[in-house]
């Protein structure tokens, strides 16, 4: 019979179904299938009806036997072959007191009369003869001792366990409520606690002592397993505060190792010595708090928190290298860059022959000096020879994309250096002084002197050559686009094709190469397009010195004039006045040629000439004229005859009272050039006496 409240049916422990799982496995071990009657008695009845009540119950107690463990023999047994469930109910007996007591002699009555027909002990099959009553309890005793889930304890032991499972209870929550441990959980909430494993230690004790004051007189073995039990209970309620506490102390380590890196790394010291002195310094205070957080109840290994400290500081030193490494890395790039950048575009826009030879000296050198300058800058890092000597290598690597970054960026720009040395070459001789086409100079000599050197120039640019290998490019440009034509006898020795008629340079790599034989020869054509004109110029120039140089006729003429003027020859020596005409005339007319430097006029053209000189003729002669008649009236003016005072003495000559008029005049000419003004200007000072 099974005793049930009304209100409890469907509950797990109120409605006693643990205790049915355990009857019905002792039951299937025990006895061979026999019907069993299980009877519910339901208190305090409620307004639902029964027949609800019994389904409810009957299906709780068939889930109850499907989730029992069956021996092999009973595994697809059927509830009903081992069990015969019967539910009554029993009436509230505060309120319904006699129908409750009526209710209570009808199941009595079933109890008397429970081997009858219909009874609760209606079954008759595991019936037994007195006679073998005997025999029937002892193999059911024997199966009870051979099956240890049977056992039952013994009187004290099962008080020792009831009681002493009691104090550790109350133990328990007196330890959670204590208020020493409540204020040493709060305080481990916001920083280190000092001595709190000392601390919490007292606590633990004082509490397992009192635990060991009460439970000293029962049973040892129960007493023990109840204290360990307690004390594990207590500390699994103090590890998160002790784990608080770690990250505290963990915290603390970490920024003290940071703080004191940053500082030593300020002090110009190696950075791996650095990092070794703030290592140990770290762990050690790290190590110092992890005794002082230790409560001795606990046995646990502290390599795993020192080991994830160690993890957080490695991470942060190789932050800290990384950056550090970085900005070194970068430095050194650009000291490097720095020092080839400049001296490479110079070399390479000089364009001489010895330009990348040059190159490869300043690069081996730079390259060199930094490498040994990276390599002992990297020794204070304590790197892997292997990272060390990636980083060097990258580092030299630098050095020749810089080179090489110069010379695609002059290569992009030959044509105007092709240009910019063809004019220096051309207008300037070997002293860098301007040349003045005066007729002596060999303008075909010197234009192929100054495409010699912007072919050289190309040539210097149109492939990398850091690796010191030979190649042919500029004597294939020399051959192909300044020597003659392209069937020259020269061009069939040295090369069995147009050298230029390719996309790569013989011997030279994809890689190294600028500009292609092809574009080389675009370049040039596009190159002389642009400098003929130049040319052309000079030439026009050398001429027009050439005639501006030569006032004599051709020879022919004079020799026509000498034949055909001797009869006007013999009329002057006849004619010796003509002569004395003749004189004062050339006289005269070198006076204004020297006056007015006809010589000035005739370089704008001689019509321009011409008509500037007819147009000052006339007026210079009439000032001379008039210089003369005033000279003459002043002469009789004051001359002794008609005059007591001596004669004055002219400061000034005749020949100078000319030049000074006719400067006045010539000053006056609105058209005259300014060379011949000051040269005038010059010579009329000379004049003065």
């Amino acid at each position: 019979m099974i005793n049930l409240w009304c209100h409890d049916i469907g509950r797990e422990h109120a409605a006693n179904r643990p205790l049915l799982r355990t009857v019905f496995q002792v039951l299937m071990r025990l006895f061979s299938p026999r019907k069993t009657t299980l009877l519910l008695v339901i208190r305090d009845k409620t307004k639902t009806p029964l027949e609800y009540l019994t389904q409810a119950l009957k299906d709780d107690i068939q889930k109850i036997w499907d989730s029992v463990r069956k021996p092999e023999a009973y595994k697809e047994a059927a509830l009903n072959e081992f069990f015969n469930v019967e539910v009554t109910a029993l009436s509230s007996y505060e309120e319904k007191e006699e129908l409750f007591k009526e209710q209570v002699g009808q199941l009595r009555q079933r109890f008397y009369h429970s081997i009858a027909p219909g009874g609760l002990a209606a079954d008759r099959r595991g019936v037994v003869p007195a006679s073998g009553f005997c025999l029937s309890a002892l193999q059911i005793w024997k199966v009870i001792r051979e099956n240890k889930d049977l056992n039952l304890p013994a009187h004290k032991v099962m008080v020792a366990t009831v009681r002493c499972e009691e104090i550790a209870n109350e133990k328990l929550t007196c330890f959670l409520s204590d208020k020493g441990w409540l204020e040493l959980e709060a305080a481990a909430k916001s920083g280190p606690v000092p001595s709190f494993g000392t601390r919490l230690g007292a606590i633990l004790d004082s509490y397992l002592s009192e635990y060991d004051m009460e439970t000293l007189y029962f049973d040892e073995g129960v007493r023990t397993a109840k204290r360990k039990q307690l004390e594990s209970s207590m500390l699994d309620h103090t590890y998160p505060a002790l784990e608080t506490v770690i990250e505290h102390l963990h915290l603390v380590a970490l920024n003290k190792f940071r703080s004191d890196l940053e500082q030593t790394l300020r002090s110009r010291e190696g950075f791996a010595a650095s990092v070794h002195q703030c290592v140990q310094a770290s762990m050690a205070e790290f190590d110092a708090g992890l005794r002082d957080a230790a409560v001795k109840h606990v046995e646990w290994d502290a390599s795993k928190v020192r080991n994830k400290l160690q993890e957080h500081m490695q991470a942060h030193v190789e932050s800290i290298r990384n950056t550090k490494l970085a900005e070194l890395k970068a430095s050194y790039e650009k000291n490097l860059s720095d020092a080839l950048a400049g001296p490479v575009q110079s070399i390479l826009e000089t364009g001489e022959r010895d330009s990348w030879a040059c190159i490869r000296i300043l690069y081996r050198r730079e390259t060199e000096n930094a490498a040994l300058a990276f390599s002992a800058s990297l020794s204070e890092f304590g790197l892997d020879q292997t990272v060390s000597s990636k980083m060097i290598s990258d580092l030299r690597e630098h050095a020749r994309s810089v080179v090489e970054m110069k010379a695609r960026e002059e290569a992009g720009n030959v044509l105007m250096r092709m240009k910019e040395r063809f004019f220096t070459v051309l207008s300037r001789d070997r002293n860098s002084m301007p040349r003045t086409w005066t007729g002596d100079e060999d303008i075909r000599a010197i234009t192929r002197e100054a495409r010699l050197a912007a072919l050289r120039l190309m040539s210097v640019m149109a492939a990398i050559r850091l690796d010191d290998k030979p190649d042919k490019i500029d004597r294939a440009l020399i051959t192909a686009l300044l020597d003659s034509g392209p069937f020259s006898q020269k061009r069939s020795v040295e090369f069995t094709y147009d050298p230029l008629a390719s996309s790569t340079w013989e011997e030279v790599p994809p890689k190294d190469t600028l500009i292609t034989p092809v574009q080389c020869k675009s370049i040039w054509r596009q190159f002389k397009a642009e400098t003929e004109y130049a040319v052309a110029q000079a030439m026009s120039m050398q001429e027009t010195h050439r005639r501006s140089k030569n006032w004599l006729p051709p020879a022919w003429t004079i020799l026509l004039l000498a034949i055909l003027g001797y009869n006007e020859f013999v009329f002057l020596l006849r004619n010796p006045l003509y002569l004395l005409g003749f004189f004062v005339a050339f006289v005269l007319s070198y006076a204004i040629w020297l006056q007015y430097d006809i010589t000035a006029y005739f370089r704008h053209g001689t019509l321009s000439a011409l008509l500037t000189i007819s147009s000052r003729l006339l007026p210079t002669i009439m000032d001379i004229m008039t210089a003369i008649v005033n000279m003459s009236h002043s002469h009789k003016k004051h001359s002794p005859g008609r005059s007591s005072r001596p004669p004055q003495v002219h400061t000034h000559s005749f020949r100078n009272q000319m030049w000074r008029q006719a400067q006045v005049q010539y000053h006056q000419s609105p058209d005259s050039p300014s060379t011949s003004s000051s040269v005038d200007s010059n010579g009329g000072d000379e004049h003065e006496s």
